[in-house]
């Protein structure tokens, strides 16, 4: 699943071209992703001006001119990617649409906005711009960790009554909104702590060392364009570079990056996902 740094890169790379754009049509191949449009999803759409595009957590949000919000969430395997110069009239089987090719939405100046999904893990819908704070999908979502909120003893008090594993915690999003599986266990080896001690029992100097750890792992992908593992491609269609910095995702069996470190990484299950981490250097 794209994580903060890959929805990050994508905002980015959408911003230049679609902030400020009107949206001449909307073509829905399909009446659901993982929820259903809502009514009159493409009519609400057309004609209407892009005013920003910013985003929570894991999701894109596109301010526009009738004071809606149009939220986005890439799911599990979701890929946003900007189409030059056809209109989406010209846009058929033939000419190049796939079968997971869901949503096509036309720009007044002739760029096209791709939304692919094969798994239809991804959402599509809108809300009002003044009520997104209380809306279900964000009520509930933690601190940001790149606009400066994530902190040592803010990250402290949040773990403070925490019975569950670090690695656990660090991915709820009611803790820390938009770290997923990859950037937990790269943070937890940068600040040398185990993914299976309990959160509860972080101190402050700790505490402070994770913080800065996930918001340096988060700010490094985010310029390194992401982690591209399988599904996941920048708005132009190129991959992330920032998997060949791993330090012990996916390396099993390896030995420990960090110098003076003897240890081998090692792969553990929590919760249904793979945590890796090295249990020599982090404690």
């Amino acid at each position: 699943m794209p994580e903060l740094p890959e929805v990050e890169t994508v905002r980015r790379g959408l911003a230049p071209v679609l902030v400020g754009q009107r949206i001449a049509e909307v073509r829905l191949r399909r009446k659901d992703l993982r929820i259903p449009f809502p009514p009159r999803f493409a009519k609400r759409l057309e004609g209407r001006r892009i005013e920003r595009l910013d985003r929570r957590a894991k999701y894109l949000l596109a301010a526009l001119d009738s004071g809606e919000t149009l939220v986005i969430h890439l799911g599990m395997s979701g890929q946003l990617t900007l189409e030059g110069g056809k209109p989406a009239r010209r846009y058929h089987e033939r000419e190049g649409l796939g079968a997971h090719d869901h949503v096509l939405i036309t720009l007044e100046g002739g760029r096209c906005l791709l939304f692919n999904d094969p798994r239809r893990f991804g959402l599509m819908t809108l809300v009002p711009t003044d009520k997104l704070s209380t809306h279900k999908l964000f009520h509930r979502l933690g601190l940001e960790p790149l606009d400066g909120e994530l902190t040592g003893a803010a990250l402290q008090d949040l773990l403070a009554k925490r019975k569950t594993p670090l690695k656990a915690a660090l991915i709820d999003q009611s803790v820390i909104a938009g770290v997923g599986n990859i950037y937990a266990c790269e943070a937890l080896h940068r600040a040398r702590l185990s993914p299976k001690r309990l959160a509860r029992t972080l101190k402050a100097e700790s505490a402070a060392r994770l913080a800065a750890a996930v918001s340096e792992v988060l700010a490094e992908a985010v310029e390194a364009g992401g982690s591209t593992l399988r599904d996941y491609v920048r708005s132009d269609g190129s991959p992330g570079y920032f998997q060949h910095r791993f330090a012990v995702y996916d390396r099993a069996g390896e030995r420990c990056p960090r110098e003076g470190c003897r240890g081998t990484i090692r792969r553990i299950v929590q919760a249904g996902r793979s945590t890796f981490y090295c249990p020599t250097c982090q404690r």
